[in-house]
Order: structure tokens, then sequence, then C-alpha cells
């Protein structure tokens, strides 16, 4: 049997350099760093070429975050990580058939996530068959046959599964869901499950939409901007230029962050060197350190002085809200005594912050994986809600709700119609377009899905990009989960985790990258995506793919389907040309009527959002909804802390660029957990000492050995490390209420000091 790597890696044997704390972002550093990486993995001329255009009209969309294109734009419309996400798409090294006659899958388990995406793009279809220690070339046509001979031998369809990526376009996410929902299922789980799944939830009860409701352009409007639980300088670069410009014309930023994050210090646009201009502009004015998981507490006590102090806008909350007279009552029971133990924040801070709230007449609320991964996700994401319905600060200019996507297409993808959970009128409307019916029942979503591989009742497998092991939690559960499957298939890029540990068959099928030409019946095609506030717009690779044996995710999915389900649609026709993709997308959903015309437009187009765009509230009754929750228990015991998995700054998502930590001063090494000094002190601990750490959950002891200790500016009974190494800590069981996320934002651990020398397990 496969096993995940254990214990160490040959990178968390390296020495552990600490640095000082950077107290600003981007600048110089980030300049160097953009071309370092570029130079290194792509050569001088390829880097320039490349790098110009990232994010251009007539270029290609990043493939990192989602964060929105300004409309006037520079020669310079990339970020620090997302020149990283442009290199490592376009470097040149190979992982070929002669790689995987060196290395065989257990060896390659041995390697870290540094080391694996270091090797490069993948170049050929591959399959490692049933006992075999390696993987062996196969051409394309036998890789198609063996997935649609394995399909169409489930008993029943809910027995296969089709994840997705955020880096899918728009084309191919919707031929792809159209495959599926062909073959008799809604077993669609995506990465949006254990990511911003709690934002949608929150959302459509409260304001009837699952998306934020503002514009990029509202940030110059705003009189208040909040960013919760988010660290813009690491995994959204570019949101640091929108806070500056707010900054510059009077917005006022507060931060709301168990950690404190130098992209919300202060920040320097690497392009104004370039035009001498030397200062940096300081962003945050005010920076709430919360306990991990005190959020809610702390919006409470914000939304209490508000009401005690009729600090509210009643003539929006009688037009266009109901439950308000439900939120005082609800408030009466409310402790300033728990609210100040379970924030970790003062009285007087809550009340300094809250007449800020109070004073604004335009509010932007934004919010990332720091609020969606806890048990009470939902719950706290409709207490931000009501803080802005309090003031009124929807559909108002330089308001509104903001919930930033990671990923540069996640939203996309749940938009077209990647989704477990479709409602009936989605699926109507889809019926019409598609002209076939399509199943009613939920499919699963991720957790599910490793519940049901557990089980042995899944039999294909197959991801759409992504890497399944590494993002999802409880790894070593979920990797014996994925061994009980017949045929796993990774359509990818890039060599990952998920590739090591798999089915009893398992293929590997290299698909073009963002950056790439795609060519399909002697014509360029462009995909389409659309970014975290509802702007779908074009993208068109530019670069020769990086091998002659890579198809695009269309053309994949096309084939797949004239297999499996020809008489449902004109599969030919539709990977050779696709315009005709978007014009049955026009068919099938709403906002998407003259599609091809409307997405050649220079920045593209906006999708309808009623709360945003009329005041509309698709919900029940018409109005947005005030939401009553109680506190969530955030107590632990005695000799137990609260972990949350975060990213470094050479890293996005799960994969990793390198071993350098820069703002937070930590290089060389991954393993690491950082902790309070006086919670170190309190066990006889100082930096560099190594502790193993055990989470147990409803019985179940999870152990990860040989974690570093790192002093660091974190709430007391706090500690952060970083993800995918922490996620074996996560519990599989423990997951958001109603969203079903994993709490990878709270994590209860109990941990234990070792010898000053790593042990192998």
């Amino acid at each position: 049997m496969q096993e995940p790597s254990e214990g160490v890696t040959p990178e968390d044997l390296n020495s552990l350099r600490l640095g000082k704390v950077k107290k600003s972002a981007a600048g110089i550093p980030a300049a160097i760093s953009s071309l370092n990486h570029g130079i290194r993995k792509m050569g001088v001329s390829k880097t320039i070429k490349t790098l110009l255009m990232v994010n251009q009209k007539d270029g290609f969309d990043c493939p990192g975050c989602a964060w929105p294109d300004p409309k006037h734009r520079t020669s310079f419309e990339f970020c620090e990580n997302g020149a990283k996400a442009v290199a490592d798409e376009a470097m040149k090294d190979r992982v070929n058939p002669n790689f995987f006659k060196r290395y065989d899958v257990q060896t390659l388990l041995k390697k870290s996530d540094y080391w694996l995406n270091k090797q490069g793009r993948i170049s050929h279809p591959m399959i490692l068959k049933p006992g075999s220690s390696n993987y062996v070339p196969i051409q394309w046509e036998e890789a198609f046959d063996l997935i649609s001979e394995s399909i169409k031998s489930m008993d029943q369809p809910e027995r296969g599964v089709y994840y997705t990526s955020g880096r899918t376009s728009n084309e191919a996410a919707f031929l792809y869901q159209a495959l599926v929902r062909s073959l008799g299922t809604n077993n669609l789980p995506d990465c949006s499950n254990m990511c911003h799944e709690s934002s949608g939830k929150a959302l459509v009860s409260t304001i009837g939409i699952g998306k934020g409701t503002v514009h990029l352009e509202d940030f110059n409007k705003s009189d208040l901007i909040l960013v919760v639980g988010q660290n813009p300088g690491t995994n959204h670069p570019r949101m640091l230029t929108a806070l500056r410009d707010a900054k510059r014309n009077g917005s006022k930023i507060v931060n709301i962050n168990p950690l404190p994050e130098t992209g919300l210090s202060r920040f320097k646009h690497p392009q104004e060197y370039m035009e001498m201009d030397l200062t940096s502009t300081q962003l945050s004015d005010m920076h709430l350190q919360v306990k991990i998981g005190g959020d809610a507490a702390l919006f409470q006590g914000v939304i209490k002085h508000l009401l005690d102090t009729n600090s509210y806008d009643t003539t929006f909350i009688e037009e266009h809200t109901i439950y308000f007279e439900q939120l005082i009552s609800h408030m009466k029971n409310f402790s300033w005594d728990q609210v100040i133990q379970d924030s970790g924040i003062s009285k007087k801070q809550i009340i300094e912050f809250a007449e800020m709230c109070a004073s604004s007449t335009a509010t932007i609320a934004c919010w990332a994986m720091g609020l969606t991964q806890h048990r009470n996700g939902v719950s706290v994401i409709q207490e931000v809600v009501n803080l802005l319905l309090l003031g009124g600060h929807i559909g108002r200019e330089g308001a509104g709700v903001c919930p930033v996507r990671g990923h540069s297409n996640v939203q996309g993808d749940r938009t077209v119609g990647i989704w477990e959970a479709p409602s009936e009128i989605f699926l109507e409307s889809m019926e019409k377009g598609l002209g076939f019916d399509l199943p009613k029942e939920h499919g699963y979503d991720v957790v599910e899905s490793i519940y049901a591989m557990e089980k042995g009742i899944v039999d294909v497998f197959i991801c759409m990009g992504g890497n399944f092991l590494s993002a999802t939690p409880d790894t070593r559960r979920t990797a014996k989960a994925i061994q009980n499957i017949g045929l796993t298939v990774q359509i990818s890029t890039k060599l990952n985790r998920s590739h090591l540990i798999t089915g009893k068959s398992a293929l590997i099928l290299p698909v073009l990258g963002r950056t790439e030409i795609d060519i399909q019946n002697s014509k360029k095609q462009f995909v389409t995506v659309e970014n975290s506030m509802g702007v779908v717009h074009r993208s068109e690779g530019k670069l020769k793919p990086t091998s002659s044996s890579l198809r695009s995710e269309p053309s994949i999915v096309a084939e797949l389907g004239k297999r499996l389900a020809p008489e449902k649609l004109p599969w030919n026709t539709l990977s050779q040309d696709y315009d005709t993709i978007r014009d049955l997308m026009s068919n099938s959903l709403s906002g998407f009527e003259n599609y091809n015309e409307r997405v050649r437009h220079d920045n593209g187009f906006l999708l309808p959002n009623p709360p945003r765009d009329k005041l509309e509230f698709d919900t029940p009754s018409g109005k947005a909804a005030f939401s009553m929750n109680p506190l969530p228990d955030v107590s632990v015991k005695s000799n137990e802390y609260v972990l949350m998995t975060m990213r470094s700054h050479d890293q996005y998502n799960t994969t990793i660029y390198g071993l350098h930590d820069r703002y937070r001063g930590i290089h060389g090494n991954r393993r690491v957990v950082l902790m309070n000094s006086l919670d170190m002190a309190e066990n006889g601990l100082k930096t560099r000492d190594m502790v193993h750490l055990s989470s147990s959950f409803e019985g179940t002891l999870r152990q990860s050995n040989n974690w570093i200790v790192v002093a660091y500016d974190i709430p007391k009974g706090n500690m952060a490390a970083y993800f995918p190494e922490a996620n074996e800590l996560v519990p599989l069981d423990s997951v958001a209420e109603k969203s079903n996320t994993p709490t990878s934002k709270w994590i209860v651990v109990s941990l234990s000091k070792t010898s000053d020398v790593f042990e192998e397990e």
C-alpha cells in the first residue's frame, strides 16, 4: 500500500534561518523575487515576454488569485506571487517518461511537495497499472478508452466522483459538468467546498446571492475597509494596490487577524521605484489581534455598541431588511465579559472600532479563510453581514461584502455549474439550454466524497486540476480512502502528491496551461474566467506549449463525451471551436446572454448582482435578513492550544515555490509552528526546540511529529503552522455547520517536547 510521507522530508532537515519580520510589503524585494523566479525557471527573454502578457486585455489571466483587473491597466499588472505562478507554469524543465523510469512511486513519496513541484511540466500521458511501481507512457486514445470503459462498467452513476480545481476555465468547467450530469450524477465536488463554501451559504441566506457585492472601483469610494481573517500581502498581493489607492483617497483600514500581516502594515508598489517615488504607504489604521475563533464575539461586541448608541440606518433597515427586532432581542443576552474573553480584544478597543463603523458612510468588509474554515464559519460571516446591514452598506457606492477568492476561477466554476448541490432553478435553466434531463439528487462535496471512498463505493475519481490529497484534511485517512478506488485520473500541468497516492490504476493526463497557445481545428482559441467581483473576461495563452502531447481541458472532456454520451451534445464541434461552447452557455446560464459578443469587449462584462445593482434580495421575504447566532464555544483545556494552518510567502495553495516566508522572516524550512513566547516559557521551550503535535477529535488521535517551535507575535493559547504539512492534524469529521467546510483554522492540539535531533517515524 502506498503511504503518504511521514516524519521528515529532505528539506525538513535544512537548518532553519530566522530573520526580522518585515515592516513593509512588496517594493524592491518583490520585484527582485519576481525576476529571480522567472529567470531561473524560464530564462531572461521568456520572463520579460511572459510577464508583460499577464492580466493584459489581449493576454492571459494570471493562474494565481482571482483579484480583478483595473479598467485602465499598466504594463505591470502582476504581483510577486502571480509572477511565481506564471514562471512555475512556463518553466523549462519536464517530467517526461524518462523521469518516471528513474523514479518509482515509493521513491517519489519520500520527496517533499517543494521538490515535486520543481521537476517541471508533465509532458506525456502516463499510467500506473495495478501492482506496478512505476508510471509508464500511454497513448491518449488508450487513456480515453480506459476511463470510458471504467465509467460504463459502474453499476450506478453515483460511483463516479468528478473533482474540479479553480484553475479550470469557464468553458472547460461548463462542458465537464454537462458531461457528468449526462451520466446521471451531481458528484461535482470542488475546491470551493474547502474555502468559500461558508461564504456562499451565509450570503445566500442573508442577501440572496453567494457572491460579493462590490466593484473594484468601490474601494476608492469607501470610508472604511475591514480586512478580516486574510493575508493579502501573501495570498492576494494585487489587493494591496487597491488598499493603497483607497487609503490615499481617505479611507480607513482595519485589519482583524490573529497574526500581524506585513502586507497590511506598509506597502510599496514596485513600479513606483521606476518612477523614482521612494515613499511607502501605511495601510492599516487599526490591527485587532483577535484570538483564533474570536471574530464572532468581536463583531457581536461592535453590533451591541451600535444598537445601544442608536448608530444605525433606520431607513435602510425598515425598507430593506427583516428580523431587526429579533436581533435586538437576541442581543439582550449579551455579555461583555464573554466577548472580551473570547475575542481577546479589550472593551475599549471594541468600542473604538465600533465608533469607526458608526461614522462610516460606506464600509466594505473583506474576508478569506480566516473566517470560513471554522465550525461557525457560516454564522460568523452572518455577523459581518449584520454589521453592514445596520449601516445600510449594501447596494451603495463604496460599500458591500467582499469575500476574496484565492483561486483564479473558483467563482466562475461555480457560476457555470461545478456544484454538487444545484438549485432547482439552476437545473431547469441548464436543462433548457442543454436539451436533456439532469439528475436532481444532490451529489457529494469534498468531505462526503472522502467518506464514500472510505466505504469503497467510488469506482472512478477524476480530478480536473488541483492536488486533492494535499488540499484536503486528515491526510493519512484521506490517503487510505483514495486507495480503495478502482481508477484515479489526474488532469494536470505539474507533478504533485495526488499522483502518488492513487487508486488501483492511475492516469496522469497532461494539459495545456493558462499561459499556452490553444489551437483547435487550426484556429487559436481563448477561454474565459470570472474574478472575485463577478467580471467575466477572456484569457488567451501566448506561449508555445511545452509539449506536443498536451491537450486542452475542453478537448479532453469532449473526447470523453464522445465515448460516454455521444447522443447528448455535438462534442466534436464543441471541442473544435470554443465559441460553440459559449453559445451553449448563453442558452443555459442566467446572465450569459450574448456571451460571445460581450466577452470580447476590452474588459469583459459584469454578471448581474441584484443586491448591488438594484437593492433586490432573492430571499423568501425579498429583503435582506439579519441573523441571530449564539457565540461559539471557544474554550479548550488548559494543556491544549488552538492551531490554524496558513500559507508561506513562497506558496500558492498547495504549490510550494520555495522555502522562504520573507515577510515573517522564516527561511529554509517549512516544518515550523509559530507559538506565543509566554506559552513557550510555560512549556520550557525556546525557539528552535522541536515538538510533536497531536489532535484528538471524537476519540481519534492524530499525531504529527518533528515541528520546530518559533516564537511569534500570536495570541496566547494560539499556534500557526503551514499547510499542507499540518493538514494531517485537521480532523475529517470537524466541519463547519451548514457548509461542511473542514475546520482548518480551528484545530485543537496538544504538544510534547522532543530531543533537539529529528527522529524518523
